[in-house]
């Protein structure tokens, strides 16, 4: 699961950390290695015109075709580094949100009025979860998949609770 609770639940003190961050496929050292099993792969077909003019002119198709994949692969990281953290001690809960870009986005509630909910299909994603409290409501792990969603609203309505 692409979240770590802090202690561990169950949670029998009131005191308690959850990070979320979005799920990763391709690790950083997958990236390299990645990227250089494709130009191995691409070149191999260039050795049969090496020392001909048509090297000269496939080369440059190549590079692109290296750089555009490489540029896109470090876009998807740069938006995937996202953050969140909900603190909850014995009379608060704190959410902040740390943005790949843009500002960090903080929520503050009184953990008694905190409560966690689940719109199953309403939300702009599927199992959408919110949390409320005070004046605000807020979402949390929209990037999750919907599975992933499920599991933490059911962990977040059990470590509310204590």
């Amino acid at each position: 699961m692409p979240y770590e609770w802090s202690p561990a639940p169950p949670h029998d003190a009131p005191d308690w950390q959850l990070s979320l961050w979005p799920y990763r496929s391709l690790l950083r050292k997958d990236f390299v290695l990645f990227i250089g099993a494709t130009i191995a792969l691409v070149t191999l077909p260039l050795i049969t015109v090496l020392g001909t003019a048509v090297l000269w002119g496939l080369l440059p198709f190549f590079a692109m075709m290296v750089a555009g994949l490489w540029y896109a692969l470090n876009v998807s990281y740069r938006r995937g580094e996202v953050l969140e953290e909900l603190t909850v001690n014995d009379t608060t809960a704190h959410l902040t949100r740390h943005n790949p870009k843009g500002p960090t986005q903080e929520w503050e509630a009184n953990r008694y009025w905190v409560t966690v909910h689940l719109h199953p299909k309403g939300g702009p994603v599927e199992n959408y979860i919110t949390l409320r409290g005070g004046d605000r409501e807020v979402e949390i792990g929209a990037f999750l998949d919907a599975a992933e969603r499920l599991a933490l609203y059911d962990d977040l309505k059990r470590a509310l609770r204590v």
